[in-house]
């Protein structure tokens, strides 16, 4: 069996009915992200940014080095593709998401993989957590820099950092991957700012696009924050953590190397101050 050790389950469950309990009540009023989620969801790993599972989690765990048995919090997790793989190597992982159908999807394929893992529905931006964690993961836009129409993009950004900062034990490490606002500035024209679909100040994408999705063609609404290296390293510092290293991290291409100025993503490798 490939199930955690029942000690370790018995420990989970004493925290997943408090747990479920404080999250649910913390969702706030349904989001574009939220409803684009939960309908996109059966289809989300026919995505082929996906298809590298494997070699992302060897390389995350090669970089963070948790000890045997961590518990590790997965912001943002979406279908759980980080956090099956995880748990299937004995660590013990709760993945948090907002949308309902990405959580119903990754309890589908945690069960298919029998393992156990911690699912959690609550928005980022208020998650408060019930332990604290030896490590923790916020991949491919998990939240991070996915704006609902009202929020405040630094506040936003700055609250998930704060929140998943509150949840880690001194020392843990972190690694998050977002939007590389280098790439986005060098596909825009001024077209763009004058038609409010970028405001060059705030770094933020307001516009509705065709997205060619697994579906088929769908007009998605898009509210997104950019970040420049610099602007990440100071958010990040201005939380608390120590940025050890900022690095491409474009989904199925991570590795240790210098960001590429036309990828899609960027990776920042952090470490709570004891």
């Amino acid at each position: 069996m490939s199930r955690l050790f029942f000690g370790r389950l018995n420990k989970l469950n004493q925290h997943r009915s408090i747990y479920q309990k404080e999250c649910y009540n913390l969702m706030p009023t349904t989001n574009q992200w939220e409803t684009f989620f939960d309908n996109h969801a059966p289809r989300y790993m026919q995505n082929t940014f996906t298809r590298n599972t494997l070699a992302e989690v060897d390389f995350l765990l090669d970089v963070q080095q948790p000890a045997p048995g961590s518990d590790i919090l997965d912001m943002g997790c979406g279908t759980g593709r980080h956090a099956i793989e995880l748990a299937k190597r004995g660590y013990l992982v709760t993945g948090v998401d907002i949308s309902r159908g990405m959580l119903a999807e990754a309890d589908k394929a945690a069960r298919e993989a029998d393992v156990e893992v911690e699912w959690v529905q609550a928005d980022a931006t208020r998650f408060v957590a019930p332990r604290l964690y030896d490590a923790a993961i916020c991949l491919c836009e998990g939240a991070f820099g996915l704006l609902g129409t009202d929020d405040d993009p630094v506040q936003h950004d700055r609250a998930i950092l704060q929140n998943i900062y509150d949840a880690l034990k001194p020392g843990a490490p972190f690694m998050l991957t977002t939007f590389n606002g280098i790439a986005k500035l060098r596909r825009l024209t001024q077209d763009d700012v004058e038609a409010g679909r970028f405001d060059p100040v705030t770094m933020v994408e307001n516009s509705d696009q065709e997205w060619d999705l697994p579906e088929g063609k769908k007009l998605v609404h898009v509210k997104e924050h950019y970040y420049v290296p610099t602007e990440l390293a100071r958010l990040f510092e201005q939380v608390g953590f120590a940025v050890e290293h900022i690095w491409g991290g474009t989904a199925g291409n991570w590795g240790r190397r210098k960001i590429q100025l036309d990828e899609i993503e960027v990776m920042v490798v952090a470490r709570k101050e004891k």
